[in-house]
């Protein structure tokens, strides 16, 4: 059976604006104002709370403060899990294309280091939880990627084969998580990385969702 796994921030949807929102949330708690940009610091956002937050920290001369870091983490995931999905929105297409590889037979899923209790509470509220086998977060497993064994536990537990399946992300992060497990990538390039991701030599890239299911025919075979 094939799998396409997917990443979900950056690839899925566009989180960024909420994520940004939380963390400037926790910026104004400590008298400092809005620090990050929703576009310009997009990118920041999509690699996770605590990257946003080591930004913020940098710009106000405070570089290295780990200890302020994890201090704001906890109030940046609540201040997310509040308004997770005021300007949160799913990528053109990507439903459709989910909907096209499973009617063909493919298995899905999702392989996130977001948090898995925010992932579900995200795709519950965007309506899209029912189309997807499964769903690992960064807490599911002792390990989140890069490390291969989250995507593996994800092909399990949407009841794929472990040698015929791929991941789509857009990030460094994916690219090496799919290396580790020794499967394809497939990189979007509608995310803030944009064509950059090229750099990373997925074994393809994608400019928007109706190229997938054609992709993953050339990379995993039919059905």
């Amino acid at each position: 059976m094939r799998t396409v796994v997917f990443d979900l921030d950056g690839t899925l949807a566009d989180t960024s604006g909420d994520l940004i929102a939380a963390a400037n949330c926790c910026f104004r708690g400590m008298g400092a104002g809005d620090l990050l940009d929703p576009v310009a610091d997009a990118g920041t956002a999509l690699r996770g709370g605590k990257a946003m937050l080591t930004l913020g920290l940098e710009r106000l001369g405070r570089a290295g403060d780990l200890d302020e870091v994890e201090r704001q983490y906890p109030l940046l995931l609540e201040a997310y899990a509040g308004a997770i999905d005021t300007h949160t929105v799913l990528y053109p297409g990507a439903m459709d294309a989910v909907a096209t590889l499973s009617d063909s037979g493919c298995r899905v899923a999702i392989c996130t280091n977001k948090p898995e209790r925010l992932a579900k509470l995200l795709l519950d509220r965007l309506g899209v939880s029912g189309a997807f086998g499964a769903l690992i977060g960064a807490d599911t497993l002792p390990v989140r990627k890069p490390d291969p064994e989250p995507l593996r536990e994800a092909i399990r537990r949407a009841g794929g084969a472990p040698d015929r399946a791929l991941l789509v992300g857009d990030t460094v992060t994916d690219r090496e998580t799919s290396r580790a497990a020794g499967l394809p990538s497939v990189l979007v390039t509608f995310g803030p990385g944009g064509a950059a991701v090229a750099e990373l030599e997925p074994e393809a890239m994608i400019g928007h969702f109706d190229e997938l299911p054609d992709v993953v025919e050339r990379l995993l075979g039919a059905t």
